[in-house]
C-alpha cells in the first residue's frame, strides 16, 4: 500500500517573516503542519516548506498568516508524489545539544554512543524534536534542574512526541505522567518512550488540562512541565499550583518573549516565584517554584 497523499505549502519570505511563518504553521494554525522546514534561498529570501497529510484550507491559512504578521505571503500549494515526504524532510535535521542531552533522529543514531543523555526522536505526527526554541528551552531547564534538584514525581502537560518526559526520566529516573489532548500524540509518545527505554517510568494518557482522575490521584507533584501555548498556560496557573507540593518546580514554555511577562505575572498571583527565564530565538521558557506558605 502506498503512502497517503502529502500536501506541501511553500512560501518565499525574508528571514524574520519566514521564522514567524514557521511558528504559525507548526504551533498556531490548526491542524498544525506535520513538518515545517526553513531553507535559505538566493537574494536574502528564505523558503518555508510545510507538509500536511490533508489539503489545508488555503483561505483560512492565508488569513491566519496575515493575522500573525507574516504579511501577504502568497503560499503555494502542491500535492506531492507517493513518498513519505514528512520523513524525507527530517533526514537533513541535525542533532541538537541541550546541556548534557543529545537529541537526534534515527539517521544519526551512530552519534549517540549509548549515552544515557541521548534521546532518539524522529519527527512525525507529534510536536517535539528539539529544533523548536520552546522545546530546546525546556530541555536546557531540565538539564540545569537535574544538577541540583531531586524530584521523584513529575507531570508533563502537552507531551507531544514525549521528548520532555523522556528527558525527565533520563535525568531523574522519576515517575512521570505525560498527557496530551491529542490521542495520536499520546500513541507517538508511548512509542518514543519505549524506543528510548523509559516506558517503565512514563505513563502517557489523553487529557485536557489537569482535570483527569489519574492526574489528581498522583498529585502532589515535585515538578510540572508544560510546553503548550501562552493562553492555556494562563488559564491553568491556579490548577498547576494545586497540583504541586510546596516548594515544587514548574517549567513552562510555548510562549514568546513578549508573552512571558503576562504568564509570569499570572503564576505570581497563583503563588509562584520566578527562578529563571531561558530565551531561545523568540521563545521563552520560565522556571518557577511554588512558594511554601509556611515560610
Amino acid at each position: 500500500m502506498g503512502n497517503p497523499p502529502t500536501y506541501r505549502i511553500t512560501l518565499s519570505l525574508h528571514e524574520d517573516a519566514a521564522r514567524r511563518a514557521e511558528i504559525y504553521l507548526s504551533e498556531v494554525h490548526f491542524p498544525p503542519a506535520d513538518a515545517v522546514g526553513l531553507r535559505e534561498n538566493a537574494g536574502e529570501r528564505w523558503n518555508v516548506d510545510a507538509y500536511f497529510n490533508s489539503s489545508p484550507d488555503m483561505d483560512a491559512l492565508s488569513a491566519g498568516l496575515r493575522e500573525w504578521g507574516v504579511g501577504d505571503a502568497a503560499p503555494k500549494l502542491e500535492q506531492l508524489d507517493d513518498i513519505d515526504w514528512v520523513a524525507r524532510s527530517q533526514e537533513g535535521l541535525h542533532p541538537v545539544r541541550a546541556g548534557r542531552f543529545l537529541i537526534h533522529g534515527s539517521h544519526d543514531r551512530r552519534l549517540a554512543c549509548s549515552s544515557r543523555w541521548a534521546i532518539e526522536i524522529d519527527a512525525g505526527q507529534a510536536f517535539g524534536t528539539a529544533h523548536h526554541g520552546s522545546t530546546l528551552g525546556c530541555l536546557r531547564a531540565i538539564d540545569e534542574l537535574a544538577k541540583r534538584d531531586s524530584v521523584e514525581n513529575i507531570l508533563d502537560i502537552g507531551t507531544g512526541s514525549g521528548i520532555l518526559a523522556i528527558a525527565a526520566a533520563k535525568a531523574w529516573n522519576a515517575c512521570i505522567i505525560a498527557t496530551d489532548i491529542d490521542p495520536v500524540s499520546v500513541g507517538v509518545a508511548r512509542e518514543n518512550c519505549s524506543h528510548n527505554g523509559v516506558s517503565a517510568n512514563v505513563r502517557a494518557l489523553s487529557a485536557s488540562g489537569l482535570n483527569h482522575p489519574t492526574i489528581r490521584g498522583c498529585a502532589p507533584y515535585d515538578l510540572v512541565i508544560a510546553n503548550i501555548l501562552a493562553k492555556p498556560l494562563l488559564g491553568m496557573a491556579h490548577s498547576v499550583g494545586r497540583a504541586l507540593r510546596p516548594g515544587g518546580l514548574v517549567v513552562l514554555s510555548g510562549m514568546t518573549r513578549e508573552q512571558a511577562g503576562r504568564v509570569a505575572a499570572a503564576y505570581g498571583a497563583a503563588g509562584f516565584a520566578r527562578l529563571r527565564q531561558i530565551t531561545v530565538s523568540d521563545w521563552a521558557t520560565l522556571v518557577l517554584t511554588r512558594v511554601d506558605p509556611r515560610h
